[in-house]
């Protein structure tokens, strides 16, 4: 009997973990069928449709196009129209990856409907209840079946919340999909040469999350370090659509003549940027970690991370949006490093794992 998986993205660091997955899937061809739902939370070409090109991803066969306004009429909308697919649907199972509206949406309207949860990257926790992603992680565990944990440090927070059955170390869905497309993106991504940048020659920085960006204060100080290291080396700032906005709000619009600034990158450059910086700044999760995988040091302009190994383990640096604590980070990330000890993420046969786990349970 086929058993239906409904998967419910919505957000560019989502396409990426569902690829890994849904490549997974089409290796059992009769035994599961895979439906994708795109809440359209992203919603600029550059940050989604390329994506599910590059990364091979089949169609989503709905797309809410949900984009815009506040959380809970973003949340509140997504949540309608998933119920309404899921009524008609009647998977065994949905899918959900990470730590967004659409992450919530997905998790409320299955269990809402007794269907079982499959949370991909349960148990993260940042334990900073500011933070919409933690607010989202934390009720999605709550209502979920299948609790699919990336690292032990995952499996050890959900222990401590009480949270024992269906937890499983299945190993981080990231680390399967850098060891797929390292060498594509070497081969087949002309970046470098479009931005006339040399390899381990240009730092590599994102910078998106709330907490940086709706602070004028937090936003000067990042902007203005990026601004001073420009001096020295080539800075490479692909810009999120609403960060762009703001920096034009806040009239801090000076601080990006000295910076390279790109729109938001097809996945293979990015990948391939990431591989070919010498020092990476971010506020993102899901870059951290490549830096990690990439062997790349890695500077996280935020008050805590959740991938903590990479901390643990030398190549990650924490320094808030302090402009003082960012240089200096930045000056000691320079220093050769040695190689990566360990692997806290698993083989990169996360995928084969999590695939595993949803045939045998239910």
């Amino acid at each position: 009997m086929t058993r239906k998986i409904v998967t419910i993205v919505g957000a560019r660091p989502q396409f990426i973990k569902a690829a890994a997955v849904s490549r997974e899937i089409l290796k059992h061809p009769g035994a599961i069928e895979e439906v994708m739902i795109h809440t359209g939370q992203h919603y600029d070409p550059n940050m989604s449709q390329v994506f599910f090109d590059e990364l091979e991803i089949p169609a989503p066969k709905y797309n809410l196009e949900v984009s815009g306004g506040s959380h809970g009429v973003m949340t509140g909308r997504m949540l309608e129209g998933i119920e309404k697919i899921l009524l008609e649907e009647k998977p065994d199972w949905v899918l959900i990856y990470g730590d967004t509206n659409s992450t919530l949406a997905g998790a409320l309207a299955a269990s809402k409907l007794h269907i079982p949860v499959a949370h991909v990257e349960a148990g993260l926790r940042s334990f900073n209840m500011r933070m919409p992603e933690e607010i989202n992680r934390i009720l999605s565990d709550r209502v979920s079946t299948l609790l699919l944990c990336p690292t032990d440090a995952a499996v050890d927070n959900l222990a401590r919340e009480g949270v024992l059955q269906g937890v499983r170390n299945v190993g981080d869905v990231m680390y399967d999909v850098a060891k797929y497309y390292r060498e594509r993106a070497r081969n087949e991504s002309k970046i470098l040469q479009v931005l006339g940048l040399e390899e381990k020659g240009f730092v590599l920085t994102t910078c998106h999350r709330a907490e940086n960006t709706d602070s004028q204060e937090r936003l000067t100080e990042i902007l203005s370090a990026l601004s001073t290291i420009a001096e020295s080396l080539p800075v490479v700032l692909p810009l999120h659509p609403r960060t762009r906005k703001l920096v034009v709000d806040y009239g801090l619009e000076g601080f990006l003549e000295n910076l390279t600034v790109v729109e938001p990158l097809p996945f293979l450059d990015m990948v391939a940027l990431e591989q070919a910086a010498k020092v990476i700044l971010t506020d993102s999760g899901g870059v951290q970690k490549e830096a990690f995988f990439y062997e790349v040091p890695c500077i996280t302009m935020r008050d805590e991370t959740e991938w903590v190994e990479t901390i643990e383990l030398g190549w990650n640096r924490l320094v808030g949006a302090s402009r003082v604590r960012i240089l200096e980070a930045y000056a000691q990330s320079i220093e050769p490093r040695r190689a990566v000890q360990g692997s806290p993420y698993g083989t990169g046969a996360a995928s084969q794992v999590i695939l595993e786990e949803l045939m045998k349970e239910g």
